[in-house]
């Protein structure tokens, strides 16, 4: 296999040799006796404090201790290719995006790399402040110059969603501009269990992987094989079909239901909204709380009276909770839905409660970034070069207790190691570890690991299936 992973691989980054054939065997799994300890380090049981950080030149030394000794190569690699199988073209014909270190924006596009060495050879002499994803394509992106335009073509890529807190600030309270905490973590929390749900039961998708971006948003990576093959044609529909948040800030209505029964996909998001709504809308962004925000909410109503009146009671009563002033404005939708004799209305007032609570927490994603094959997206692992966050994975039926202000940074794992380093001696026959497993790392590269380790199963039950189906005939 010296091809894809390079005649000295084994001296990349594994402490221990591995046989090739076994899956299990080539990415590690979990340690069993640290499972139960680590399923904490959503919550944050981390010694990971959040950093005020900017790659300058007094940190990029810091990047580069990352990118030597904590970035997954291996499984990286392997989850790009799809396959153990060095004859396979799709992390070979990959295209990269490197972003220079400095104050200036330079890109390095149309890179690939014919194996894992020299993909990380590569990481360690730029040392990218950020790594962007982009297509598989016909040929290998680094020999674009020496191909005709209509060689190069890409052909496959994961389906990828975007959701950043920048979409919820017209009406987030908690925060402003970059900064984020816990309460409005929720917001991007209920959102990825929508989309994730949405993603597996209305279309069948298996392998999702979610991102923290390393600052204030979430990327959803659909890693099935066919997703990654849909046309732009295809993703535009998917995108199209997931987009009910319609409209930019400027437009105070953003859902518009226009009939009494809901689509099951909406019914199953309701259900899910529903959950969250009072305690994160009501009781942590308190949307009621003042006149400028219970505005913003009495605009999706459909009725000038309903409005007035709701209006002039909370304006008299300013001081009810934002869960108070919600059952008044319910109480008010069902009287006003029973008194109408007008049907158009009614139905109108009938659904608006429902409208009002997709509007607040239905996923604002960036179609944009869904549509098109060719859109690159930020790199899970790599750091984000305002935070020194990790790109870490997250686990969506975890993702209320993530806790994105304990994410590890480079400067948290560098000390991280050498504590663990002054204070730990290895004895005779125990087992090296990686340095990754001497940090708060630790959890969410063995979770990548068995992400990529179940893609890989299945591929090779795929292959064996087909081989054996052809020799039949």
């Amino acid at each position: 296999m010296a091809n894809f992973l390079g005649e000295s691989y084994m001296d990349i980054d594994d402490p221990e040799v591995h046989e090739d054939n076994d899956v299990d065997m080539i990415i590690e799994s979990s340690s069993n006796k640290e499972d139960d300890k680590e399923r904490n380090f959503w919550k944050g049981s981390t010694n990971a404090k959040p950093d005020k950080f900017e790659i300058e030149e007094g940190s990029l030394e810091l990047l580069r201790v990352f990118y030597k000794r904590f970035f997954p190569y291996k499984t990286y690699c392997y989850w790009l290719n799809y396959s153990i199988d060095p004859m396979d073209k799709p992390f070979q014909n990959r295209e990269f995006n490197f972003v220079k270190p400095g104050d200036d924006e330079v890109y390095m596009r149309y890179l690939s790399f014919d194996t894992i060495e020299e993909f990380k050879n590569e990481v360690l002499r730029v040392c990218p402040k950020k790594i962007d994803i982009g297509a598989v394509f016909t040929a290998k992106p680094k020999e674009k110059k020496s191909l005709k335009l209509s060689a190069l073509k890409p052909v496959e890529k994961e389906l990828i969603f975007d959701i950043d807190m920048n979409d919820y600030d017209e009406f987030r309270t908690c925060c402003s501009g970059a900064t984020i905490c816990e309460k409005c973590w929720q917001l991007i929390a209920v959102a990825i269990k929508i989309l994730d749900s949405a993603l597996r039961e209305d279309f069948g998708f298996k392998y999702l992987l979610w991102v923290y971006s390393g600052r204030r948003g979430v990327h959803c990576w659909v890693c099935d094989e066919r997703a990654r093959k849909l046309s732009d044609d295809e993703r535009k529909s998917i995108a199209s079909y997931l987009g009910v948040i319609k409209g930019g800030a400027q437009q105070n209505k953003k859902v518009h239901l226009y009939k009494n029964s809901l689509h099951p996909s909406l019914t199953r998001a309701h259900k899910i909204i529903e959950e969250y709504f009072e305690r994160v809308i009501l009781e942590d962004q308190e949307v009621l709380k003042d006149e400028r925000e219970w505005t913003k909410v009495l605009e999706c109503i459909p009725d000038d009276g309903v409005r007035r009146r709701l209006d002039d009671d909370w304006r008299k009563n300013s001081s009810r909770h934002s869960t108070e002033k919600w059952d008044n404005l319910l109480a008010e939708l069902e009287s006003s839905t029973k008194m109408t004799k007008n049907q158009k209305k009614a139905d109108s007032l009938r659904v608006c409660k429902i409208e009002i609570m997709l509007q607040y927490l239905y996923p604002r994603l960036d179609e944009a970034v869904s549509t098109k094959m060719i859109h690159l997206l930020k790199s899970p692992f790599c750091v984000h070069p305002s935070t020194g966050r990790v790109c870490v994975p997250i686990i969506p039926e975890e993702c209320e207790n993530f806790n994105p202000m304990v994410v590890p940074t480079i400067s948290s794992l560098y000390n991280e190691i050498n504590d663990y380093d002054r204070s730990h001696v290895k004895n005779d026959g125990e087992r090296s570890l990686h340095d990754y497993e001497k940090t708060s790392l630790s959890p969410y590269i063995k979770y990548f690991d068995k992400f990529v380790q179940s893609i890989l199963k299945e591929t090779l039950a795929k292959n064996k299936a087909a081989m054996q189906m052809s020799m039949e005939f």
